[in-house]
């Protein structure tokens, strides 16, 4: 299909790029991200029980879908994938954008703010659903497999990787930041803490009354980057993780090299083409607050924002819309799994 230079805002088949938020938080991110916004096509609330803004980032038209005001978890994002289908039948992939919990270890140095993004890495496909498997002998076994993103968005992540590790390239991920310099509420906190993997959180709703002592001493990193980015395997499951232990096996197993966790993305890796995009909020333990929840998800928005801009529309253009890979499904006699 060839692209026209203006396509009808207000139709449904003029949307190619689905953006999946489960947070309020990450969803106004998303928004501020548009170059531009459109009141967008009227929807049937029959069939589609979710909540969008439309809109406009360089060429390709972005419909930014959130699941419904407390409900997560995978099965939460792959009916929020299923009325996407229904409503729009042009588009290609989705993006799963928000917060996740880091995973840090000594191969891989993630700290608050950073984003991680999924990547096939060790056979897996870049997202693993880690209450579809068990642990034996202390080391987990899968017991099913998820999709890898499709290659044509993989295909984007070497020149990401280029534009972001050459110093003389501008930082546009520090250009994204800024559309929310605005909101007090969006800038990045002061604190970092990473507490060691024994030592439990002390009452409160902060850390204020944790010790200082039981912080994991790491050195200050130097980047010529506002950003740190990481790409690998990323851990879904239906419920939050606030268990250090559990989180260290599973970074630190040489198979999986977890580097963070999150509740949507398995209800969504075998259902549609999908990306997996995570700005770190928490490290996974007990001493889990909100502090860092708006800023990790405008880092995850940014990143996001900066994909769309390198991802070339005909790229998108080549790749099948979701309608017809559930339909082919459907011809083959199997249920789609939303």
């Amino acid at each position: 299909m060839n692209r026209p230079e203006q396509r009808d805002p207000d139709s449904t088949d003029s949307y190619t790029v689905a953006w999946i938020c489960a947070l309020e938080e990450e969803y106004f991110c998303a928004s501020r991200m548009l170059d531009e916004e459109f009141n967008g096509p009227e929807i049937s609330e029959d069939n589609d029980d979710n909540t969008y803004v439309y809109g406009r980032i360089a060429k390709h038209y972005v419909v930014i879908g959130c699941l419904p005001a407390g409900r997560y978890g995978t099965n939460s994002a792959a009916r929020v994938a299923r009325d996407m289908v229904r409503t729009f039948p042009q588009l290609r992939f989705a993006l799963m954008v928000g917060i996740g919990g880091g995973a840090p270890s000594t191969r891989n140095d993630i700290r608050l703010g950073d984003v991680i993004v999924s990547q096939p890495k060790d056979g897996f496909g870049g997202v693993i659903q880690y209450d579809l498997g068990k642990l034996k002998d202390g080391q987990f076994h899968r017991t099913g497999q998820l999709n890898a993103p499709p290659e044509k968005l993989l295909g984007v992540i070497p020149e990401m990787r280029r534009l972001h590790n050459d110093k003389r390239k501008p930082d546009r991920f520090g250009e994204h930041l800024r559309r929310l310099d605005d909101m007090e509420d969006y800038q990045q906190p002061a604190v970092d803490r990473l507490y060691a993997k024994n030592y439990s959180h002390v009452d409160g709703h902060n850390c204020d009354k944790c010790d200082l002592h039981s912080v994991v001493d790491r050195p200050e990193r130097r980047n010529h980057r506002i950003l740190y980015v990481h790409y690998g395997n990323i851990a879904s499951g239906n419920s939050v993780l606030k268990d250090a232990i559990v989180r260290d096996k599973f970074a630190n197993d040489p198979e999986l090299n977890i580097l963070c966790f999150e509740m949507e993305a398995a209800g969504l890796m075998n259902n549609v083409p999908c990306l997996i995009i995570r700005g770190i909020c928490d490290y996974c333990d007990s001493h889990k607050n909100d502090d860092w929840h708006r800023y990790a998800a405008l880092t995850a928005a940014a990143y996001a924002r900066e994909l769309l801009l390198v991802l070339r529309p005909q790229r998108v253009d080549a790749m099948p819309p979701w309608a017809e890979q559930v339909a082919q499904v459907l011809q083959q006699g199997k249920d789609p799994t939303f």
